[in-house]
């Protein structure tokens, strides 16, 4: 069984920062793709990053572009620095085989969700 569990969030101020964890059961990331998604209420799901270390590539979504960052250490990272209001959301992370993309349906599996809460 495949098993995601994304962490980390919180609130936080405007300006700050957060470092979300995926952790994996049942596979090992070297042959996955790793993606993060966000999905604020009442809005679509966006993707907003993703890394492959096989291929060597990464994607990062313009709204993050500059802030984000991914890297990993037995789980995978997505560090989110100079947090804007429109940051919050609920945050997934999610994996797939294959090259890296943001669209929601390239990803098998799903974690739920960590909240994250950007006041200013």
């Amino acid at each position: 069984e495949v098993q995601l569990q994304a962490s980390g969030g919180g609130s936080v101020q405007a300006g700050g920062s957060l470092r979300l964890s995926c952790a994996a059961s049942g596979i090992t990331f070297d042959d996955y793709k790793i993606g993060w998604f966000r999905r604020a209420p009442g809005k679509e799901r966006e993707g907003i990053s993703c890394i492959n270390s096989r291929y060597g590539r990464s994607y990062f979504a313009d709204s993050v572009k500059g802030r984000a960052f991914m890297f990993s250490d037995g789980a995978v990272y997505l560090q989110m620095n100079n947090l804007k209001s429109e940051d919050t959301a609920i945050y997934f992370c999610a994996t797939a085989s294959g090259d890296c993309g943001l669209w929601t349906d390239e990803y098998m599996y799903w974690s739920q969700g960590t909240l994250v809460t950007v006041s200013s």
